[in-house]
């Protein structure tokens, strides 16, 4: 195949497949309810709580006890929350928020640090975590429920890939 100078081939380029926002609160139910507020002012969408699907004595867990909530977003809104949300970490990401499957997760210590966002005295002072799952076209034959297939190597996301893909579309810098 006969690659000329400028030619990429469409199904290699990465593109972001979700972002998730997520509030871990345990069994604080203050907490969870003050996480769900976070979300909701951050992204103006209503977060899905999670819950337990064990019991965990010692920790007073038990199946369907609400633990947290999270956020996930697929729409056209990813791109602009994920510009805030990178220009609160002041575009510096570490190595380790990479893994080896094109996955990036980071998370916030105060929410306040995002442009455009206000305090909400009813929230306080409260962080959350980002996971951005990054995919490329074809990724779907993995998920599909008839004839669902394994990826190729080759068609993976390493980390490197992921690392460059976050330098050239957000400008982000590795903390040294």
């Amino acid at each position: 195949m006969d690659n000329k100078a400028g030619d990429t081939n469409s199904m290699r380029k990465i593109r972001i497949e979700k972002i998730t926002l997520n509030v871990g609160a345990g069994k604080d139910a203050q907490k969870l309810e003050k996480g769900a507020i976070l979300i909701k002012h951050i992204t103006g969408i209503e977060p899905v709580k999670t819950v337990t699907n064990k019991r965990i004595a010692t920790w007073g867990i038990r199946p369907g006890l609400p633990i947290g909530c999270k956020l996930t977003i697929r729409t056209d809104l990813k791109r602009e929350i994920l510009e805030k949300l990178l220009k609160a970490k002041e575009n510096v990401l570490k190595e380790s928020n990479f893994d080896n499957n094109g996955n990036i997760s980071f998370g916030i210590h105060e929410y306040i640090d995002i442009p455009g966002i206000e305090y909400k005295p009813e929230v306080g002072i409260m962080g959350f975590q980002i996971c951005i799952t990054l995919e490329r076209p074809g990724f779907r034959v993995k998920k599909r429920s008839i004839r669902n297939k394994c990826l190729k190597k080759t068609h993976k996301i390493s980390k490197k890939e992921a690392i460059e893909f976050m330098k050239d579309e957000f400008s982000v810098r590795l903390e040294e």
